[in-house]
């Protein structure tokens, strides 16, 4: 976040946060959301360049439950996919690590996407190059990498554009 407006957005959203947390209107409650808010703002100043994608707007807004449901979503039809394969060990595995490469310019849409792949099952990012993340498959699907993306990243890249980008 650039500036005083950047810093002013970060302040708002994470005492919105706080109150949607607390779901407390005491006013100690309140002041020591203040505080807190206001450390967390000074201990990560040095990152603050990380939150400089985020978007604050309607899109972005919008945007972050989609995000979210799209997630949960992934989430379930990854897991069922795992104990589907422990619970049939027949079931032939194709493990491997491919070069998955990304439009996410900001270094949070990047980091939102890296961690939403390592956290579904059977798939694990293991590094980050510019705009090329390199993920651990459980079931390597097709020969290319827009097979690759198609499959892992384009997902959630459609929804991370939104949220930070």
């Amino acid at each position: 976040m650039h500036g005083a407006r950047g810093l002013v957005s970060l302040l708002i959203g994470l005492a919105v946060v706080w109150i949607l947390f607390t779901a407390a209107v005491d006013p100690a409650e309140l002041v020591l959301g203040a505080v807190v808010v206001v450390l967390v703002v000074l201990f990560t100043r040095s990152q603050s360049e990380l939150f400089g994608g985020i978007k604050l707007g309607v899109r972005g807004i919008v945007a972050i439950p989609v995000y979210l449901g799209l997630f949960v979503w992934k989430l379930i039809l990854a897991n069922l996919d795992v104990a589907r394969r422990v619970l049939s060990p027949r079931i032939p595995l194709n493990p491997g690590i491919v070069a998955v490469p990304t439009e996410l310019q900001s270094r949070m849409g990047t980091l939102l996407l890296a961690n939403s792949i390592t956290l579904t099952p059977g798939t694990l990012t293991l590094d980050v190059d510019k705009d090329t993340l390199y993920v651990h498959w459980i079931d390597v699907r097709g020969a290319s990498a827009d097979e690759a993306r198609a499959s892992i990243v384009a997902p959630f890249e459609r929804t991370l554009k939104g949220v930070a980008e």
